[in-house]
């Protein structure tokens, strides 16, 4: 079940991204006193009262040489599309503008839960100076200092009244899996393809499928599988589908539901910085993997030309080199008939559990093949691990200092682990902790 989702708008230099970090609780956008600045990640999960929830900072939405209230009302409306709840930000210091009021009027109109937060209330002194965005009509306006971290857990109270309790039943037996990648890379004509019939339009232009799809199916060997379509927009008039981070944050929604991920490529384009982009999403949410080359029949061949690919993918992505690779064809059905018993394969090491002991055996035999680092003329000492989770899996390894622990010994030590056990197509997670 995906999280619900809190959108923040509101005019540039409200501090519309500060308000982002203090909910997320680290510093992941670009902050600076100058409108427009946002130009870093805009979107993060975050937690309040025990409810896990996905923020969206809208100023981060780059919508290119549009006029300056033309972006502020196209991103209020991107927010209404993808939110649950919206908060609307606007700053006390200024008082109403004309895009305060632009940007209500949208909202008013959205039948969404909307929190009105007035920024840079930052002494008891300026609270009387909020009175005025009653005027708004949005109901009670609440004062808040993103800088100094006053009133944001007022707002996150009212923010998850509005949550819904529904839980969905999910049957753990089905495999939920997305395709993601850049606008016309050919998702929509791989999910074609392998359902074997055309259930999705497909189209040459970029941004052709407006709704998320779910597709329930099952494979020849008698696995069921839910495919989520990452979709474009669900959008009514202007297309914003070439907002490169736009695409992003749909393909989050849709990795957010997922068990396993498919990342497609384009093999006649090859790789790109958009590309690189939307899969660390996927590894960063600890979410199985498989890297799809599609269009492989448009691609003139040589001797060494898929092993030559293949070697760029792993320079360019590094940081999925578990994930298994397959070369395919929407067009011609070329290996796709591969890619559901893939998926299952992906899924099963995601929920694959290793009992402590053959754990610790791989650990005590890692250590004596390199022996653990000193920093300041102390060692590292391991002594013991175990797993906790799985989805992906993962591993807590009780130490005597968390901090002796470097990252290039956690990889060494992921590395041994792959080795002694199937964990191909899923990240795995190494938690250091101190024994007490």
């Amino acid at each position: 079940m995906a999280n619900p989702t809190i959108a923040i708008v509101g005019r540039p230099n409200v501090g519309k991204s500060t308000i982002f970090n203090r909910i997320a609780g680290e510093r992941i956008s670009i902050v600076e006193d100058t409108p427009g600045v946002t130009r870093d990640r805009i979107y993060a999960t975050g937690e309040w009262l025990g409810r896990e929830f996905s923020i969206i900072d809208t100023g981060g939405i780059d919508l290119g040489d549009e006029p300056f209230m033309d972006q502020i009302k196209h991103q209020a409306e991107i927010a209404i599309e993808e939110a649950d709840v919206i908060i609307f930000v606007s700053s006390a210091k200024e008082g109403i503008t004309d895009a305060d009021e632009l940007v209500a009027r949208i909202l008013y109109k959205s039948n969404k839960p909307v929190i009105l937060a007035i920024n840079k209330v930052d002494n008891p002194e300026m609270r009387s100076e909020i009175y005025e965005f009653y005027g708004l009509g949005l109901g009670e306006p609440y004062p808040i200092s993103g800088s100094h971290g006053l009133g944001i857990g007022d707002v996150l109270d009212e923010a998850v009244k509005h949550f819904s309790t529904e839980q969905e039943e999910e049957d753990d037996s089905v495999i939920k899996f997305s395709l993601i990648g850049r606008p016309n890379v050919g998702k929509s004509s791989l999910i074609n393809a392998i359902l074997g019939e055309d259930r999705v339009i497909v189209s040459e232009i970029e941004g052709t499928t407006r709704d998320a799809i779910d597709t329930h199916f099952v494979s020849d060997s008698g696995q069921e599988f839910t495919m989520i379509d990452t979709a474009g927009m669900r959008k009514r008039g202007k297309v914003y589908e070439s907002t490169e981070k736009y695409s992003v944050m749909r393909a989050m929604r849709a990795i957010e539901r997922s068990d396993v991920v498919l990342m497609v490529l384009n093999a006649e384009e090859g790789i790109r910085e958009q590309d690189k982009r939307i899969a660390g999403y996927a590894h960063e949410a600890g979410r199985g993997m498989l890297i799809v080359v599609n269009k492989w029949d448009l691609v003139e061949k040589e001797t060494n030309t898929m092993r030559d690919f293949e070697e760029e993918i792993r320079k360019e992505f590094q940081y999925l080199d578990y994930a298994p690779i397959i070369f395919v064809s929407a067009k011609t059905k070329q290996r796709l008939n591969k890619v559901p018993d893939l998926i299952e394969e992906v899924s099963m090491n995601q929920n694959l559990r290793i009992p402590s002991a053959l754990l610790n055996d791989v650990i005590m035999d890692a250590v004596a093949i390199n022996p653990t680092p000193t920093d300041k003329g102390k060692r590292l000492k391991i002594f013991y691990g175990t797993q906790v989770a799985v989805k992906p899996p993962t591993f807590v390894i009780f130490v005597n200092e968390e901090e002796l622990m470097h990252f290039s010994y956690e990889r060494f030590l992921e590395n041994q682990i792959r080795k002694a056990f199937t964990f191909e197509g899923t990240p795995i997670r190494i938690i250091p902790r101190r024994r007490k």
